[in-house]
């Protein structure tokens, strides 16, 4: 709930549905996991979102509020499993599809650290999905220093040289699309999209097909700027 650039942008209400709801059910609908939990921080501000979470009867796990990497071994500890797959609750238009394929593809391929969307990005920002092996997460609570607690991932595939990462590409590249929702000027796209769509998961390809035929609406956010890594 404390996002500087869009505070309170998790409970946002889309289409009758919490931008929070809408990632929980999308995580859901893609059927590859068997345990979901929500990591939220202690702050007082998120017991809003420990309120979501009764509400849609999915579990919490509450830790750090800048330690973010911590806050997942804490959720992991509590639910232990194999592998975490690691969606964040800003991205609303979660593709289930996708979802499911990278788990798929993290299944295949033996002995696998991490796999990941973000490394050769062909999606759009908002759809990406990422899966990390349980003991490396541990391994990574115990390496990562700075803004590697913040994005909980990311010493893993900024060493290459120590774990075994592979990037999963999508085609047509679509990159060029922005689908998450850190701004007012994102917030407003998103809206459009599910005031068109309504309470659905929406398949990319059919998504991309419809903004192709909205240049006023891709505009919206096409100016906005990602964070670098190093900017928590």
């Amino acid at each position: 709930m404390g996002s500087s650039r869009l505070p309170g942008k998790v409970l946002r209400p889309l289409a009758g549905r919490s931008v929070l709801g809408r990632v929980v059910q999308a995580a859901r609908d893609s059927g590859a996991l068997a345990d979901l939990v929500v990591a939220t921080s202690t702050d007082p501000v998120d017991d809003a979102v420990v309120a979501e979470c009764r509400r849609l009867d999915v579990p919490w796990h509450r830790g750090p509020v800048d330690d973010v990497l911590a806050r997942f071994v804490g959720a992991l500890d509590a639910h232990p499993g194999d592998a975490v797959l690691r969606f964040t609750a800003d991205c609303p238009l979660l593709d289930p599809e996708i979802v499911a394929l990278v788990a798929a593809v993290y299944r295949a391929v033996p002995g696998l650290d991490y796999a990941s969307t973000s490394i050769a990005r062909t999606l759009p920002r908002g759809l990406d999905v990422e899966i990390v092996r349980a003991d490396v997460l541990r391994t990574l609570d115990r390496l990562a220093t700075g803004h590697h607690r913040v994005h909980v991932t990311s010493y893993a595939y900024t060493h290459p040289e120590l774990f075994r990462v592979l990037g999963v590409t999508l085609t047509p590249d679509r990159s060029d699309l922005r689908l998450t929702l850190d701004t007012e000027q994102d917030w407003a796209l998103v809206r459009a999209v599910t005031d068109h769509f309504g309470d659905v998961s929406v398949p990319l390809a059919e998504l991309a097909d419809w903004l192709d035929g909205q240049p006023a609406l891709r505009a919206l956010n096409a100016a906005v700027r990602q964070k670098r890594l190093e900017e928590s």
